[in-house]
């Protein structure tokens, strides 16, 4: 059985948000939030751990306090993914696969993980996986009016037969052409938004370290384009929210609102099988 360590990177220094981690939602620390998802996850998948990987002493001791795993990494990183790599180098066994699941992402479905890790381990091809949402009709029109005056937030995807990620993109793809026509025969569209949880095998992560930033990651600003353009297989699981409202990371004062109202209206994940 191959090993799986899910990594938190958490910075203190948000410039939005300072101190982003220990900020509380709904009465408990983001950072807790996110490590009580990790622990469920591990409790329930064989040869699966996770740590928190930061470069601030307040989040170390919050994590000490709480019992979390923790690993000091270097202030000289300067995203999430170059955090997980330098857990790599820190660790006294390498793990197989690694997840990077954002300190600031509380509101993450375990299941996600579930699904990337296990996508993972049943896969023949595959270097890096990642999950989408098929968009409903209703979906793609809110996502278009939200693009009208945040254009670039939101990722969508082109996925192949083999669910190999083609493409990403902060623009909507694909191009609809006849879509009247499609939305009066399925309810899906054929747009796939792309959600920002990463599992790469340790040959994938420690690749993308050495590798130059890629032309369309820098138009995009995306990070996963270097690992298309190298031509390394970016494999693409579907998953879906339950029901349950979506929410990516929280980077703003109004996010930590949403976040709570989300709560209030679904509940708290049950954590506790």
């Amino acid at each position: 059985m191959h090993k799986t360590l899910v990594v938190i990177p958490a910075r203190f220094g948000s410039t939005r948000l300072p101190g982003k981690p220990l900020i509380k939602i709904a009465g408990r620390e983001m950072l807790l939030r996110v490590a009580d998802i990790a622990r469920y996850v591990c409790q329930n998948l064989a040869q699966c751990d996770y740590v928190v990987a930061t470069d601030d002493v307040r989040i170390e001791q919050l994590c000490q306090q709480h019992q979390v795993p923790c690993i000091m990494t270097s202030p000289q990183c300067s995203s999430g993914t170059e955090r997980c790599y330098d857990v790599l180098q820190k660790v006294p066994e390498k793990p197989d696969f690694i997840v990077n699941l954002q300190g600031d992402n509380p509101l993450c479905p375990p299941w996600f993980i579930s699904a990337l890790i296990e996508s993972w381990r049943t896969s023949e091809v595959g270097e890096v996986f990642t999950p989408y949402v098929d968009l409903t009709w209703q979906e793609l029109d809110k996502l278009r009016e939200v693009k009208k005056i945040t254009p670039f937030s939101g990722t969508t995807v082109q996925v192949n037969k083999a669910q190999l990620a083609l493409t990403f993109s902060k623009n909507i793809i694909p191009a609809i052409r006849k879509e009247q026509d499609m939305r009066d025969s399925t309810e899906l569209s054929p747009v796939k938004r792309h959600i920002g949880l990463y599992g790469y095998t340790t040959k994938a992560l420690e690749a993308y370290l050495a590798l130059p930033e890629s032309t369309y990651e820098a138009c995009e600003g995306l990070e996963q384009m270097r690992f298309l353009e190298n031509a390394m297989a970016v494999k693409m699981v579907p998953v879906s929210y339950r029901g349950r409202t979506g929410m990516s990371g929280v980077d703003s004062p109004e996010d930590i609102e949403r976040a709570q109202a989300i709560i209030a209206k679904d509940g708290e994940y049950d954590l506790s099988r």
